[in-house]
């Protein structure tokens, strides 16, 4: 049962204000956003609503951590932080009010990522340097579950302006549109990847997965000639889009390369003169692992193509040959639709970089 905060000296208008605005207040334990930030976002959002104003006394920090359910330290940081913007000041004795009433009305951005990544870290990054003070962003990770994500969307405590979105499914793919129509179209934006049956009426930053793949192999064409057969390691049940296979196969198919889709590389024998291309950075690991047992050396006996380009990968062995997206760009894309309001659909840049392990 919540509790009534009782705000002292404040008059019955004030106090009413105040009470609405602590009933208000939503700390979602769904959101990946913590909480302190999510207390500070809804402080901001009672300003701009006018349901705290310019002098208000604020509740006192026991009173929201008995009333919200969170630690005293939340609280204190989320004053902090609202302090460090100078939307709110404290004087000892008499505790913290409302600074100011000018607040700028601010984008509220959820972000739902499918999981968590030093990949998708850059696109978050570059995604909140973007827009900087223009927005506020809440984070949701999904697991690559849909059933996870449409609990998400219908648990969501407050509305946002704009739903930024990576649909990427393990299971369940057929659903996606089902599941996305429970966001406004006009407030959509999905990442990575197209999904089936929207076609060009929501926003998009996306990658083509077949033709990247297909592009980067043929600029690697001269390296790989060396290898007499090409292995893709696609993990079973996986989240990884299925047109990286169809594009694979096509570039094997043009230049005559033996190759293989590898579902699991546990049991995968690692032979002389083939060339390895993973996705996930676990199966990188497992490949290297393998090739020192046998001592092979990688870029003459085997060789490694990585997806996903990391500072560690130029240095692993005098450097992994990547293929990958340019996600900083995918987040400044996203940045660009969102302050642009204008519906696009931007396809990001796709790169080799060709190292000693090929």
């Amino acid at each position: 049962m919540q509790k009534t905060v009782s705000l002292a000296h404040h008059v019955d208008e004030a106090t009413m204000n105040n009470q609405e605005f602590i009933h208000s207040i939503q700390i979602s334990d769904f959101s990946s956003t913590p909480k302190y930030l999510q207390l500070a976002d809804a402080v901001i959002d009672g300003v701009k609503r006018s349901h705290l104003r310019q002098g208000d006394i604020l509740p006192s920090i026991n009173e929201l951590s008995v009333h919200l359910d969170i630690s005293r330290d939340t609280v204190e940081k989320g004053y902090k932080h609202l302090k460090s913007l100078d939307i709110i000041s404290s004087t000892p004795g008499k505790g913290y009010f409302v600074a100011k009433s000018d607040v700028v009305n601010k984008q509220k951005i959820a972000l739902f990522l499918n999981k968590l990544s030093a990949h998708k870290k850059i696109v978050y990054d570059a995604l909140a340097r973007e827009l900087g003070e223009e927005a506020s962003l809440d984070l949701f990770v999904y697991n690559s579950d849909i059933s996870h994500l449409r609990t998400l969307l219908l648990n969501l405590t407050k509305q946002y302006d704009r739903y930024v979105i990576f649909p990427h499914f393990k299971e369940g793919r057929d659903q996606a549109p089902e599941v996305l129509s429970l966001i406004p179209m006009d407030k959509l934006l999905v990442l990575g990847k197209m999904v089936d049956g929207f076609g060009s009426h929501i926003d998009a930053v996306y990658e083509n997965y077949e033709k990247d793949i297909y592009e980067a192999l043929e600029k690697a064409l001269e390296p790989l000639s060396r290898y007499r057969a090409l292995k893709l390691i696609f993990p079973d049940n996986s989240d990884y889009p299925k047109a990286i296979i169809k594009g694979f196969y096509k570039f094997c198919q043009q230049y005559a390369f033996d190759h293989t889709l590898v579902g699991s590389l546990a049991k995968e024998p690692i032979k002389k003169g083939e060339c390895y291309i993973n996705l996930a950075e676990d199966d990188l690991v497992l490949i290297l692992e393998k090739s020192i047992a046998k001592n092979y050396q990688v870029g003459k006996d085997i060789g490694i193509i990585s997806y996903n380009e990391t500072p560690l990968k130029k240095f692993i062995l005098n450097g992994i040959t990547t293929i990958s997206t340019d996600f900083e760009l995918m987040g400044k894309y996203a940045a660009q639709i969102i302050k642009s309001k204008e519906t696009k659909q931007l396809e990001v840049p796709f790169y080799i970089n060709i190292r000693p392990s090929i």
